[in-house]
């Protein structure tokens, strides 16, 4: 470890580079270190446990442990190699000791060869690896053994290692080393500590004393379990004969035999032979089934066929590029008389050119996402007139799963849309017809009703003013009377407010909506904020209203069914569209039950605002509250019922 003064700097280091650091356990692997640790101790490990390992018995002879130390020892196998180099060497007159310096090492081995002075004599070459050393080993005279020990970081400031050392010393005479790491450089072999075995010992005492035992109380044992490990190419180089090696040595670097180094390609023969046979065998198997393959594929297709032109649908298959292949009979002579109608590059011309870009998209997309797709698009009928067509497509595959194409089918849905249009002309027939009726019903109740109710209750209260000489309870009578008749008079009004309200025709959206909000506060007792935002000054009559009534019967529902005593209402516009939002915290409701019952109120919200080309959507679940969204276009209210007929007759066109 050097000098006083180097190893008191070392400590110093270890000091503030551990100084900071828990440490549960220090481990060390030579006597030097053991030495080290513990002789510093306090300053860099204060307190803290220590195992070694790697050491031999010898060198803690007349030493006493302090404590928190304890570890494994394992004995140099120095006289077992000394034993077995002399048995496999029988004419050997001289042993050659190489390591840098005498030592503990090489005490050791000198007094193994003290058994075999009657036999041997001992050569001590002594120095670091250099061209002197590798002269010295030269010059040493046959019938000589060398034990070789030279530490790797022994060579200082030379361009010779120990290992340059090691592969000179065995070329020249037979070799045997104190580490199994130089067996690979030439050295015959030797007796070794199995250091699997003795790591595993040495960390079940790291584990005991990280497990809370006292080091002291865990006694230092001997692990020398040795074991014979030799070159096998050093043993062909020395002529060593394996039969020679005690029981149980393991052999290293044994070139492979025959079978070992050709065992793949035999093995790849015979199972090329065994493949081919096979193949043949299942060559002549696989034409009988593929010809009874064929027969069944053919009988397939002859039904598809069969089945695809009696069907009254247009069926037609595709490739995976695209073009078309296969037309049934029907597509044909919807088309067109021609065989050839629709195949190929022809079929885009019968497709109405106000739909060809989006039919082409689709199937694009479709083809390249391998998925169904469907897609409505007028097609032209052989007569000339174009029909609404309900094509519904899927995508086809190989035999081995690759995309094949596209099949379809198609169905004239043009009688349907007729009826659709019908209906949606007539539920807006229905729908201005209720409003003009609400109109006239409110005017007659304003301007008679409520006029002539005006009338009696003057009359009464005049009535009760001319009373003199009647008693009180008389004259209490025709005030009640007089009091009801004017409640009545404000119920007719208010009647004829919901049935038509004159303020959205003259004030607005805006306007009517908040004063609506109000009536149903004030007539129900209920709290109903009202937010508007960006509204055009004016809106098409036709929206309006739907927004008018959309808000009027969410808010009757509201008060009817969600027990919310606060209801939102917000009223919002954009450059491209108007957007109405009611709300409230109550009990909610289930949408899809409600649907299914058919409850009239949401169908008529929903109706309205698809009469203004407006999208309606209720949010809600039990406990949940309730939602209703309105959003219509500014651009795309609906056109006077004039002009839907028109919109009928275009399908056509």
């Amino acid at each position: 470890m050097g000098d006083g003064s180097y190893r008191d700097s070392l400590a110093e280091t270890f000091h503030y580079a551990y100084k900071n650091v828990k440490l549960d356990v220090a481990v060390v692997s030579s006597i030097e270190a053991l030495r080290f640790v513990t002789f510093y101790r306090e300053k860099i490990l204060p307190g803290v446990p220590i195992i070694f390992y790697a050491l031999s018995p010898r060198e803690l002879e007349g030493q006493r442990l302090p404590a928190g130390v304890t570890g494994r020892t394992s004995d140099v196998a120095l006289r077992e190699t000394i034993d077995l180099a002399l048995r496999l060497h029988p004419g050997t007159q001289a042993v050659a000791i190489v390591t840098e310096a005498p030592g503990f090492w090489w005490a050791v081995a000198r007094s193994e060869l003290d058994r075999h002075r009657d036999r041997v004599k001992e050569i001590d070459l002594f120095g670091p690896p250099s061209t002197d050393l590798l002269a010295r080993i030269a010059a040493l005279p046959p019938r000589t053994l060398i034990l070789f020990q030279l530490a790797t970081l022994s060579a200082k400031e030379s361009d010779i290692n120990p290992r340059n050392v090691l592969v000179a010393a065995a070329r020249h005479l037979p070799t045997y080393c104190a580490w199994k790491a130089e067996l690979n450089y030439g050295c015959v072999g030797g007796a070794y500590v199995d250091w699997a075995e003795y790591v595993d010992s040495t960390a079940e005492i790291a584990a005991r004393v990280l497990g809370g035992e006292l080091p002291e109380e865990i006694p230092v044992t001997d692990d020398s379990n040795f074991k014979t490990v030799m070159d096998w190419r050093e043993l062909q180089r020395w002529r060593i004969p394996e039969s020679a090696l005690p029981p149980g040595t393991e052999i290293l670097y044994r070139e492979p035999t025959f079978w070992e180094t050709n065992r793949r390609y035999v093995v790849a023969a015979l199972v090329l032979i065994a493949a081919q046979a096979l193949l043949i065998a299942g060559l002549l198997w696989q034409r009988t089934r593929k010809r009874k393959a064929e027969a069944v594929l053919r009988e397939s297709e002859q039904r598809f066929r069969v089945m695809a032109d009696t069907t009254p649908s247009l069926v037609w298959m595709c490739d995976a590029e695209g073009k078309i292949t296969y037309l049934n009979e029907q597509r044909i002579a919807f088309t067109g008389p021609e065989a050839q109608a629709g195949y190929c590059d022809l079929w885009p011309a019968h497709v109405h050119p106000d739909d060809l870009r989006n039919v082409l998209d689709t199937i694009s997309q479709a083809l390249g996402d391998h998925r169904p797709f469907s897609a409505e698009y007028r097609l032209r009928r052989n007569d000339g007139s174009y029909r609404w067509m309900l094509d519904v497509a899927s995508p086809r595959m190989n035999g081995d799963g690759s995309f094949a194409g596209l099949i379809g089918s198609a169905i004239d849905v043009t009688d349907q849309k007729l009826a659709q249009k019908a209906l949606e002309r007539l539920s807006g027939q229905l729908i201005e017809a209720q409003e003009k009726e609400r109109s006239r019903i409110a005017r007659e109740l304003h301007d008679d009703i409520c006029q002539r109710l005006a009338l009696l209750s003057m009359k009464i209260e005049e009535a009760n003013q001319h009373l003199s000489g009647t008693s009180e309870a008389t004259k209490r009578s025709m005030q009640e009377i007089g009091k009801r008749c004017e409640e009545i008079a404000g119920d007719v009004q208010l009647l004829s407010h919901q049935l038509h309200s004159s303020v959205l025709d003259f004030l607005g959206i805006g306007i009517a909506i908040s004063r609506l909000c109000n009536e149903f506060a004030k007539r129900h007792d209920v709290r109903i904020d009202f937010y508007k935002n960006n509204l055009p000054e004016r809106l098409p009559r036709d929206i309006a209203l739907c927004l008018f009534r959309v808000a009027q019967e969410a808010l009757h529902n509201s008060i009817k069914y969600s027990g919310a005593r606060l209801c939102t209402v917000e009223l919002t516009g954009t450059a491209e569209l108007v957007k109405l939002v009611v709300r409230d915290e109550g009990r909610g409701f289930d949408v899809e039950e409600a649907r299914r019952k058919g409850g009239l109120g949401l169908l008529s919200m929903q109706e309205r605002a698809h009469l203004v080309q407006g999208t309606f959507s209720v949010e809600s679940a039990p406990g949940e509250g309730t939602r209703i969204v309105v959003a219509v276009p500014l651009a795309g209210a609906r056109r006077s019922a004039g002009k839907a007929s028109e919109e009928a007759a275009s399908l056509l066109r």
